[in-house]
């Protein structure tokens, strides 16, 4: 079955603002997608790691790509299409509470594709 990261972007001012029947729902929705297999987790502050040209590793801490809204947790998930996991994320916690959820598919590189 397809593979799909999704990756919530939400904040604090959306989640209370929204209905807290809408938020418990949309909780139920997580564990839904916990016990069908889903692995979920809520982002930590990030590293950024360059290593060009293989010559000598370099960190920065702090996110690379900048959004209006912090990133809020990571989820993958398996779905039988794009529009399935799409339905999927549309119900979790930063899709309802005035956030965002980016649904990515995921693609098997050229090794393992070949059995390698």
């Amino acid at each position: 079955m397809p593979t799909f990261i999704t990756i919530g972007y939400g904040d604090q001012d959306g989640y209370d603002r929204t209905d807290a029947a809408v938020r418990a729902e949309a909780h139920a929705q997580d564990d839904r997608l916990r016990a069908g297999g889903a692995r979920m987790g809520i982002a930590g502050r990030p590293v950024q790691v360059r290593n060009h040209d293989a010559a000598r590793t370099d960190t920065v801490e702090g996110p690379f790509l900048r959004s209006a809204l912090p990133v809020a947790g990571f989820a993958l998930i398996e779905a039988s299409s794009l529009e399935e996991a799409v339905a999927m994320a549309s119900r979790t916690p930063c899709a309802v509470a005035h956030g965002v959820v980016e649904v990515w598919p995921l693609y098997e590189t050229p090794d393992e594709a070949a059995g390698a």
